[in-house]
């Protein structure tokens, strides 16, 4: 018995009959695809929800409608012009000269009734096309903009919250319950932020939203990785990353059709809450199954899956199935047998890699990277609305460049590898924004060219991060680690929605600051060692030795304080 309970603690040798990716992992697989489709949509629905629209001071003697746009508005209201429209400025006007008698009804205003002086007003008109939270609670000027910068700061502190609190439910008490849970709070938080009545109820829903939001793509990775053969275990993590990019992109497009803040955050957290029937449609995931030894249900779903992918189970894994224990909901929580050996001490090991400055540059190198990403990465979606053109169309765009960069990073660090690859991305979209910055704004499309560029640059660099990390690390603290990294990268996200802010002080310093801070991650990744075809390190000492590289194995092993074994 204690062998068959043994042999079925191997799911994959289970999928090699059932089939790696048959039509029962395909059809789940879609499904779990479907909430990250919407998940995307939210996380990055406050980029326009939270935008500001044109809008332009008051004249009292001249406006008698709501009309933005008027031939006199070049008289009354300072701005400038682009690109042969005149652009006003919001919160300034001039000032009236009382010495000329206001136009009667219908006629337009002229210049002599204003002097060159220029004063504050504290009325506004809006350009009707667009409605966001800015019309609604008059989040007016530039000293207010910093609330429009907290929506987005608060929403990453959400996902901070979320994804550290999720991944420990949903190892205790299920991937499929806590992904349900995780959108329905997704679904009902955006619902009620829709409704809101003021700046501060919108901005603690869309906190809760992105709590729900942040435990919906890390749940689907699991489920899908779970639920495969190792062959097949790429794939699914790339096509999740297509559907996410496509949710992005749908926002923008969502947003263009609609232009109003309400009707956008309806149309992508009211549908969500149908995932409620998730419960009875998609399987747990077997391998949590089998490690909680709920071996019954387990068995059910294998059989279902054998019956839906045409195959026959053989009578080893039947008879395995009949021989094991029946399920125990007072064994939930032990460890499977396969794993109950004993373990070396992992604060031992946490000790070790403190006590090695290889393993502390190493780490300095990548918190750096990871933060970089996350702050470029968002940065550049977030900045993308603020560009020459439309910026529905040009945030959509700037979405569906993922899809390529995924897949350049997935071709990319199996063909040159992860160190390459990784430093190479990094490069790409830091040179990019560089010279982004520097063009004029009569080639507003090479900007655009430039934009899109680096976001597929930084996008490659995301995908490659996740698996150059993991294969640096010892097993023990491989998980832990590249968690950690993962939440600081946050604090980059965190800062990302304040850097349009720098927008005020200059078009160019936003893009200058991306490029810099990624050329700075790219050029220290060239003395971290390759990983590609290595075997994962156990052992500090093995994550030591990982370097091929003359140059880079020096310089880390002149810094090292640690025995080598």
């Amino acid at each position: 018995m204690g062998d068959h309970n043994s042999d079925i603690m191997d799911f994959d040798s289970i999928l090699d009959e059932i089939g790696e990716f048959g039509k029962f992992q395909f059809t789940n697989y879609m499904l779990v695809c479907l909430p990250v489709f919407f998940a995307a949509a939210n996380s990055l629905s406050y980029v326009f929800t939270a935008a500001i629209p044109n809008y332009r001071c008051l004249v009292p003697d001249c406006d008698t409608d709501t009309e933005y746009y008027e031939d006199w508005v070049s008289i009354a209201v300072p701005g400038k012009t682009i690109k042969d429209n005149f652009v006003p400025l919001q919160c300034q006007r001039y000032q009236r000269n009382y010495s000329v008698i206001a136009p009667e009804w219908g006629a337009e205003c002229n210049k002599e009734m204003f002097t060159t002086e220029i004063e504050r007003c504290s009325e506004w008109i809006f350009d009707e096309g667009e409605r966001t939270i800015v019309n609604d609670w008059l989040i007016t000027c530039p000293e207010n903009q910093w609330k429009l910068a907290l929506v987005g700061t608060a929403h990453f502190a959400g996902i901070v919250v979320g994804s550290g609190a999720f991944g420990v439910l949903a190892d205790k008490y299920g991937r499929k319950l806590i992904f349900i849970v995780c959108t329905v709070i997704m679904s009902i938080t955006g619902v009620i932020q829709a409704l809101s009545t003021n700046y501060e109820i919108f901005t603690l829903f869309g906190f809760l939203n992105a709590v729900g939001t942040s435990g919906v793509f890390p749940l689907a990775f699991i489920i899908g990785v779970e639920m495969v053969g190792k062959t097949k275990r790429d794939i699914t993590g790339i096509v999740l990353n297509y559907f996410y990019a496509l949710g992005e992109a749908a926002v923008g497009l969502i947003a263009w059709l609609c232009q109003d803040w309400v009707s956008i955050q309806l149309i992508v957290s009211a549908p969500p809450i149908v995932f409620i029937i998730y419960y009875w449609m998609i399987p747990e995931s077997v391998r949590w199954l089998l490690a909680k030894k709920r071996n019954r249900k387990a068995e059910k779903i294998v059989k279902k899956a054998a019956k839906v992918n045409g195959v026959q189970l053989s009578d080893n894994i039947l008879s395995t199935f009949e021989d094991s224990p029946n399920d125990s909901d007072n064994n939930l929580l032990q460890t499977p047998l396969k794993t109950q050996k004993v373990k070396p001490d992992m604060w031992e090991m946490i000790k070790e890699v403190f006590r090695s400055k290889v393993m502390i540059v190493r780490g300095l190198i990548l918190f750096y990277n990871w933060a970089t990403c996350a702050f470029v990465f968002y940065g550049l979606s977030l900045n993308s609305v603020n560009l020459i053109g439309n910026k529905y169309l040009n945030f959509t765009l700037v979405s569906l460049i993922e899809i390529p960069g995924y897949s350049m990073a997935w071709y990319a660090m199996n063909k040159i590898g992860r160190r390459l690859s990784l430093s190479g991305s990094l490069f790409l979209c830091g040179i990019t924004c560089i010279g982004g910055a520097f063009v004029s704004e009569e080639a507003a499309w090479l900007t655009i060219i430039l934009f899109l560029i680096g976001k597929m640059g930084i996008t490659s660099s995301f995908g490659v991060i996740y698996v150059y990390s993991a294969e640096m690390l010892p097993t023990l603290i491989r998980s832990g680690g590249v968690g950690s990294m993962s939440t600081f990268a946050r604090l980059g996200a965190l800062i990302a929605p304040f850097v349009p802010l720098l927008n005020y002080i200059h078009p160019a310093i936003p893009l200058l600051l991306f490029g810099l801070v990624s050329v700075i991650g790219g050029f220290f990744i060239l003395f971290l060692p390759e990983t590609m075809g290595r075997k994962l390190p156990d052992t500090v000492a093995e994550a030591e030795n990982l370097s091929e590289n003359k140059l880079v194995r020096d310089v880390e092993m002149n810094n090292s304080n640690t025995p080598k074994r």
